[in-house]
């Protein structure tokens, strides 16, 4: 069973054709938030197989951070994780090739032939590291104190939009923008953050000052 964890209908079709032209038959489900992924995964216990493998945008889910996913993939022992997503950093990545083998890591960058070896090597039980993350896992590490992070003045605008729980469309809209250039300062202040999801870049906003707590709960 495969459970495809993203949110982009586009990502999920390509996703779909791949899997289903790799192995005809497949059997194929979706999940557009943790509740129905772990539903999902429970599900598998259930069946003669009840091994599992997950193909995770980690960027677009509601998860608080990666201690949660590792936690949720050790109670499903059987599970395989391929956390496909446009930016990962190396931290993260680190931390979920030391938390087991049970986690690969693809960018949406890699071509072709990458995302198909991968999948691949998912089925077959086994670890795959994409070339760019590789790359940039070896790479000089860069050790930087988030607190000193700078933020031009509209990516904190918008940072404090994303923590106050506006989507990517919902900030075009709001800043009379593409969302093509929203979801570029979202990347660019994830990366400067070093964060991988909403949650990360909210707790870093909330410790900031950039938003206020009272604003917050409201």
């Amino acid at each position: 069973m495969v459970i495809l964890a993203d949110r982009q209908d586009i990502t999920r079709a390509g996703l779909q054709y791949i899997l289903t032209d790799m192995f005809p038959g497949i059997e194929l489900h979706y999940s557009e938030d943790k509740a129905s992924l772990i539903e999902r995964l429970k599900q598998s216990n259930f069946r003669p197989s009840n091994e599992a493998i997950v193909i995770l945008d980690y960027t677009q889910f509601d998860f608080v951070n990666d201690t949660e996913l590792t936690i949720l993939a050790a109670r499903f022992p059987h599970s395989r994780w391929l956390l496909f997503s446009e930016e990962l950093s190396p931290d993260f990545a680190r931390r979920m090739i030391s938390s087991g083998s049970q986690f690969s890591i693809l960018l949406k960058e890699s071509p072709m032939n990458e995302i198909r070896e991968c999948i691949k090597y998912a089925v077959n039980d086994n670890r795959y590291i994409c070339q760019r993350m590789t790359e940039l896992l070896f790479a000089p590490q860069q050790h930087v104190e988030q607190d000193l992070v700078s933020l031009t003045k509209t990516e904190t605008e918008i940072l404090k939009d994303i923590a106050l729980g506006l989507t990517t469309k919902d900030i075009a809209e709001k800043r009379f923008s593409s969302f093509h250039t929203i979801n570029t300062h979202r990347k660019n202040i994830f990366r400067k953050l070093s964060v991988n999801n909403v949650h990360e870049a909210t707790r870093y906003a909330l410790r900031a000052g950039i938003v206020d707590e009272a604003e917050y709960y409201i």
